[in-house]
């Protein structure tokens, strides 16, 4: 019986479970393991590295349906995927091949249905491989490169969002069919029956998977995505006003021209202030452009106030 509690963090452990028995593959899907006695779920999440506050987040909403949460940027992305892979591999190489040995144990082979019913589950675990499967090639790899910085173009969550469809029509199909067709022996009506429960259950637990993704991870990918970008343009203007590690570069007769030319000195005056000849100047300012990356003086006069080599105060804008 499902309990309609919000759980918190201070809340025992156990008592979820007791409340809750279906949270039992939800532990393995985050990694946490059994005999944590009568530890509260921040200690248990803290002892096995589960960020609680996204172990909270995804119990409440699996079994209450809860979706107020405080703030999106509070979501562990990198737990938020460790529960997709775990629970993809488990539907994938447990609940799948679990389901279909039921079937072969329940069904005369030989019988024309009882193939139909085998070739349509089939076509139903090969979509959700294949679901699963671009998600573990496209998705979490892109996902991985946003945390890490790096921003890919060809690619986004939206483009995941509109193809994230349910690919539940051929079990429908596949369940009506059973239904129907009840072997008349006891043995084989009974493994029948209970080939299909589990077949109900998964299909409620294949569901809740896709609106965790639905309403928790893309959610999160989608504010990872905004805050990446906005932290590229960022990086993009600051680079242009001052490159990292380029003061370091510039010579003590560059950053001097590069105060001339911001106090609109030409090359001649520039020439005759440093005591050096014009062919000179223009190779520093050359090896300048090429350094910084700025070719304007309104650029570099924005490179020298910001690192300081002139009072802006001294500059005429």
């Amino acid at each position: 019986m499902k309990h309609q509690k919000m759980y918190e963090a201070d809340d025992k452990m156990i008592s979820l479970i007791r409340d809750n028995y279906s949270l039992l593959q939800s532990l393995g899907s985050f990694g946490i393991n059994l005999g944590f006695g009568d530890k509260t779920v921040r200690e248990v999440c803290d002892d096995q590295n589960v960020d609680t506050y996204t172990f909270l987040a995804v119990v409440n909403f699996t079994i209450n349906g809860y979706r107020d949460f405080d703030d999106v940027d509070k979501l562990s992305i990198p737990t938020l995927m460790q529960y997709l892979r775990a629970s993809h591999e488990y539907y994938i190489d447990f609940q799948l091949p679990f389901i279909r040995k039921g079937l072969q144990n329940a069904l005369d082979e030989h019988d024309n249905l009882a193939r139909l019913i085998m070739r349509l589950y089939d076509e139903y675990a090969h979509s959700i491989r294949s679901h699963m499967k671009y998600e573990e090639k496209t998705v979490f790899p892109y996902v991985n490169n946003l945390l890490e910085g790096r921003i890919t173009n060809n690619f986004d969550i939206e483009t995941y969002s509109k193809h994230h469809g349910k690919t539940d029509e051929k079990l429908r199909e596949l369940k009506s069919i059973i239904i129907k067709y009840l072997p008349s022996d006891g043995l084989h009506n009974n493994q029948l029956s209970a080939t299909l429960y589990n077949i109900y259950n998964n299909e409620e637990w294949l569901a809740l998977h896709a609106e965790v993704e639905e309403h928790l991870f893309i959610p999160a990918i989608r504010w990872l995505e905004r805050k990446s970008k906005q932290t590229d343009v960022s990086a993009k203007i600051s680079n242009m006003i001052s490159p990292s590690g380029t003061t370091e570069t510039l010579s003590e007769r560059e950053k001097d021209v590069i105060i001339c030319v911001v106090q609109g000195m030409t090359n001649k005056e520039i020439a005759d202030h440093l005591c050096i000849s014009i062919n000179t100047v223009i190779t520093h300012r050359r090896n300048i452009a090429k350094k910084l990356q700025i070719h304007s003086a309104a650029g570099l006069t924005i490179y020298a106030i910001v690192n300081n080599f002139v009072d802006i105060s001294s500059v005429n804008l």
